[in-house]
């Protein structure tokens, strides 16, 4: 199949340039070869080819991140939610950053915080346990399942600050302090790979 050469762009000819006269335009403007033509053809298709490869690629990639951030901001919504409801659970005594309160429902449907555990409740425990949170400085609620992991990142986040803070050097990021620790490290194997993706991806 004939390759199409409608498309190929050649250098207009002048036989007047900067208004002297050429002597013998022919001699001057080389005139192309069909094959040449074809060659230049091809070259234009190919390139073409390439650059919509890689506009997609990084669509690709800007797609990803759209998706990875998408989640990230669904879990915040829904840690907001909960936050909020915790804030709103009846309590009798003021609650402190720090400590832990043990959330229980009453058979009449009403949810509130103490701070006696199931365990020290014992057998007398007068209403359902639901969950233990700690209440955080920010006013967040961290669950008790997830209390080793909020205090390792709270460690690794200090590091950080700490290492960005007495720095020597003013040029060093808050982004080279953090690919300099182990904070990486200590998420889940699948936020650890999505985060090491979107540096990559960023570079």
């Amino acid at each position: 199949m004939d390759t199409p050469t409608s498309d190929v762009a050649l250098v207009e000819s002048n036989s007047c340039p900067l208004g002297v006269q050429l002597v013998n335009c022919v001699q001057t403007n080389k005139t192309s070869s069909p094959n040449d033509l074809v060659e230049l053809a091809k070259q234009v298709q190919k390139a073409d080819e390439f650059t919509k490869a890689t506009a997609c690629s990084k669509l690709t990639v800007i797609a990803d991140q759209i998706r990875y951030l998408q989640e990230q901001a669904r879990k915040v919504l829904e840690t907001a939610q909960r936050d909020n409801v915790l804030h709103h659970a009846a309590c009798n005594l003021v609650k402190k950053p720090g400590n832990i309160y043990y959330l229980y429902k009453r058979d009449t449907g009403q949810h509130y915080f103490s701070i006696l555990s199931p365990q020290e409740w014992g057998a007398s425990c007068p209403h359902k346990y639901i969950a233990a949170y700690r209440l955080e400085h920010d006013m967040s609620w961290t669950s008790i399942e997830d209390l080793d992991q909020r205090s390792t990142d709270i460690a690794v986040v200090d590091k950080i600050y700490n290492a960005r803070i007495s720095a020597s050097d003013p040029s060093i990021t808050i982004v080279d302090a953090i690919k300099s620790s182990e904070f990486l490290k200590i998420r889940d194997i699948s936020d650890h790979a999505e985060c090491e993706k979107l540096h990559e991806q960023t570079m």
